[in-house]
């Protein structure tokens, strides 16, 4: 259990410091109604995968879809992991999912980006 609470303290902490690298102050994802990017629609696509319960499905749709090239995708990414992070850990590993796995993809995201975090 401790070692749980480590770890999801240690991606909010590693979500935060992303974040600020891309000049905000939280890691909610804003999306445009109206105007929506291919980043908006992959953002609404992972959260409906992950109100299904469909967490590896929707990390495996992040990492087909992410583009390093537009910073969108990279809040995309925080904005996911954050939401996963933000379930309990029976919910995490009832869908295949462990806290583990959410800081190494947070990890590998930000990697894909250039940002090594440590």
């Amino acid at each position: 259990m401790f070692q749980q609470d480590y770890i999801m303290r240690q991606v909010e902490m590693l979500t935060q410091i992303v974040a600020k690298v891309l000049g905000k102050e939280t890691v909610e994802y804003e999306w445009e109604e109206e105007a929506q990017s291919a980043a908006d629609h992959l953002y609404l696509r992972l959260m409906r995968l992950v109100e299904e319960g469909r967490l590896n499905e929707g990390e495996n749709l992040l990492f087909e879809e992410l583009n390093p090239d537009n910073s969108r995708y990279l809040e995309v990414a925080l904005a996911f992991y954050a939401k996963l992070n933000s379930l309990d850990s029976d919910t995490l590993e009832a869908h295949g999912f462990s806290r583990r796995e959410v800081e190494e993809g947070l990890r590998d995201a930000a990697a894909q980006f250039g940002l090594k975090l440590e």
